[in-house]
C-alpha cells in the first residue's frame, strides 16, 4: 500500500515539473513578443506608417558555414537579401547572418517572423538576435 502512496507522489511531482517547464516557455515567448510590439511602436511614434513597406534588417548568429548557408536557402528563396560575416573580437565565435527585406511592418506579422526565425536559427544550432529597420531607410 506503501508504494501507491510513493507512485502517486512521484507523478504528482512530475506533473508540477511539467507546469513549471510550460510557464516559463510561456513566460520567454511573451518576452519576445512584448519586444515585437515596443519596436512596432516605436516605429509608429517615429512617423512610420502601417501602410508604407520599409526595409527591415533580421540578425542570426550561427555557428558555422554550413549553417548560414541551410539559412540563406531557406531565406533567398522568399526574396530576403542574404550577407554574412565571420564574427570577430574578444571571445566572438561563428557567424553574423544578416537577412534584408522590405516589408509593412504590423505586430503579429513581426512576431510571426520572430517565432519562425527563433526556430529557424534553433535547428542550426545558432539563435536569432532580433530585427530593426529605420524609417528613414524606405
Amino acid at each position: 500500500m506503501q508504494w501507491v502512496y510513493i507512485v502517486l507522489v512521484l507523478a504528482a511531482l512530475l506533473a508540477l515539473a511539467r507546469i513549471v517547464m510550460v510557464l516559463r516557455t510561456a513566460r520567454a515567448q511573451a518576452t519576445h513578443d512584448d519586444w515585437d510590439a515596443r519596436l512596432v511602436k516605436n516605429l509608429r511614434a517615429a512617423g512610420g506608417n502601417s501602410f508604407t513597406p520599409y526595409e527591415v534588417d533580421f540578425f542570426f548568429n550561427l555557428p558555422d558555414e554550413a549553417a548560414c548557408a541551410s539559412v540563406r536557402s531557406t531565406l533567398e528563396p522568399e526574396g530576403f537579401a542574404i550577407d554574412t560575416r565571420i564574427m570577430s573580437g574578444e571571445g566572438a565565435s561563428g557567424y553574423s547572418l544578416h537577412a534584408r527585406k522590405h516589408l509593412r511592418i504590423s505586430v503579429t506579422e513581426m512576431q510571426d517572423f520572430s517565432q519562425r526565425f527563433r526556430a529557424l536559427a534553433q535547428k542550426f544550432g545558432g539563435y536569432y538576435d532580433g530585427w530593426m529597420t529605420d524609417p528613414s531607410r524606405k
